[in-house]
């Protein structure tokens, strides 16, 4: 087993998986990724959604075993429950009050993190997305690096003549003031169109590719960090622990990365005494409305024909209804039901015909106080236990009347608001895309944690990754932001540590 590596990534998910693919692609280095969750696939990083229903519940199953995932004997009966393959920050937390502390904050813990799990949707942030101190072209050369890398596609399910009037109605209700890239489009996923009409979904074995195979590059589950080893600018080396065994052992690196998400990042820098005043700080989740909607598409009434069938005439797929300020503050995504991540339950309705789901993703007012509160006790894994800090602003909740009314706005493009798929405002944090609390800035001025580049300020060697560096408010979803970021960090350690 090495103890003495080029290059130490801490985190296996998309952050992490994209730094080892960048530098296994472009150097020689000697890379060690490791994960304190176990592989819940027999192909490393596959995402859970290409499962037969049956290997996806054991992988479901499995992620429940990992020690965070207890459920507490004493957790009250109206306690949040997680998504299937992640765990809630505090198990106890209930939906009252809905926004207070972020009560349905979540993680993951597995081989290949959360893009095991995510729904894949890659948009391109716009405006206000947009981080205003990278260079434009650099940021379009990262962005389309992480497609690549990816597999993103606005193909990934047939166009059909039901997806196309979607795509035609909201564009006759919300185009006005919007340039073409902000039109009602197929959303862009990380996935691979098959010949059924069913993607294949982009886990972290897309990003991967052949590196996973290479031997200078090892993945090691079951193993987590404990402490990052520094001296002055630099940091040594770090305390690994094989959570089976319990062994501890120390090895040392030219380079440490840490992308272990927006949470357990600043958990580790703050357990190894790495503390700038910004980490933990500026925490943004997006507040989120969903809702079913009726779509105008002929009934279909299931025969042995239809079984039989793709059911391609009434395939909606995912569309994407752009951010676009001041008008639609939002990020829009109508998602046919099976493709979408939160099970809505909703009335009859009219028999037989179609719904969408729709979901709407809110900019949150970013504020230094809604942070990352680390506390003296400990967690089941021995490191700092963590609460947040977090509640909604008055412009945030002024945010939430808004997207109500456009949901019926939506609603009235297409054929209404379904029966029983009325509008409702999830608890904090069930969105899953945390931001902000290792971001990234262009000065080292106490309201940043790293550099442009992802490199720890005041230290040489000590790079972060994932959705906790992305600076601005943002709705749309997080990860192609982040890979995109991943890969110009990953950039800056080629030519400054592997130039050869």
């Amino acid at each position: 087993m090495s103890t003495d590596i080029d290059v130490l990534i801490i985190g296996s998910g998309p952050a992490g998986a994209t730094f080892a693919r960048h530098l296994a692609d472009r150097t020689t280095a000697r890379i060690l990724m490791i994960d304190a969750g176990s592989a819940l696939t027999a192909a490393t990083g596959t995402n859970i959604r290409n499962l037969p229903p049956d290997e996806r519940e054991q992988a479901w199953n499995q992620a429940k075993r990992f020690p965070l995932a207890d459920t507490p004997e004493d957790a009250p009966a109206d306690a949040l429950q997680a998504r299937p393959g992640t765990h809630l920050l505090n198990a106890r937390a209930t939906a009252a009050p809905l926004h207070e502390a972020m009560p349905a904050a979540a993680m993951s813990s597995n081989i290949g993190g959360m893009g095991v799990h995510w729904t894949c949707a890659c948009p391109r942030p716009g405006g206000t997305e947009q981080i205003p101190f990278i260079d434009a072209a650099s940021m379009q050369a990262a962005f389309e690096t992480a497609e690549r890398y990816l597999q993103v596609t606005q193909r990934g399910f047939p166009a059909t003549a039901l997806s196309q009037s979607i795509i035609n109605a909201l564009n006759q209700t919300f185009a006005e003031g919007r340039d073409a890239s902000r039109l009602a489009q197929p959303m862009p996923l990380a996935c691979t169109p098959q010949p059924d009409g069913k993607p294949r979904w982009s886990g972290t074995d897309a990003i991967l590719g052949d590196v996973s195979a290479f031997s200078r590059l090892e993945i090691r589950p079951d193993t987590l960090c404990k402490q990052i080893h520094t001296e002055d600018d630099t940091a040594q080396g770090a305390t690994l622990c094989h959570l089976p065994t319990g062994r501890e052992y120390t090895i040392t690196a030219r380079v440490i990365i840490v992308a272990a998400d927006a949470l357990r990042t600043p958990q580790l820098l703050h357990a190894s005494g790495i503390r700038p005043h910004a980490l933990g700080r500026w925490l943004n989740d997006q507040p989120q409305v969903i809702a079913l909607i009726n779509v105008d598409a002929p009934a279909r009434k299931e025969t042995a024909a239809t079984r039989s069938s793709d059911g391609r005439d009434n395939v909606s797929g995912v569309t994407w209804l752009p951010f676009n300020e001041p008008d639609f503050p939002f990020h829009g995504q109508l998602m046919q039901m099976d493709t979408s991540p939160i099970a809505f339950h909703h009335g009859d309705g009219e028999a037989g015909k179609p719904v969408v789901g729709l979901g709407l993703f809110l900019a949150k007012d970013l504020r230094e106080e809604d942070r990352i509160i680390f506390e003296q006790e400990t967690d089941a894994l021995g490191m700092p236990r963590m609460r947040l800090a977090y509640d909604l602003t008055e412009r945030d909740r002024a945010g939430l009347s808004q997207a109500l009314a456009a949901v019926e706005k939506v609603g009235a493009a297409l054929n209404g608001v379904a029966n029983g798929g009325e509008a409702i405002i999830l608890p904090a944090g069930t969105s899953l895309h945390y931001q902000g609390t290792h971001r990234i800035g262009p000065v080292d001025d106490g309201t940043c944690v790293t550099s442009p580049v992802s490199r720890v300020w005041g230290f040489d060697n000590l790079y972060l990754g994932g959705n906790g560096a992305i600076p601005t408010a943002t709705a749309c979803n997080p990860t192609l932001t982040s890979v995109a970021l991943a890969v110009m960090a990953a950039d800056d350690i080629i030519r400054r540590f592997f130039p050869g």
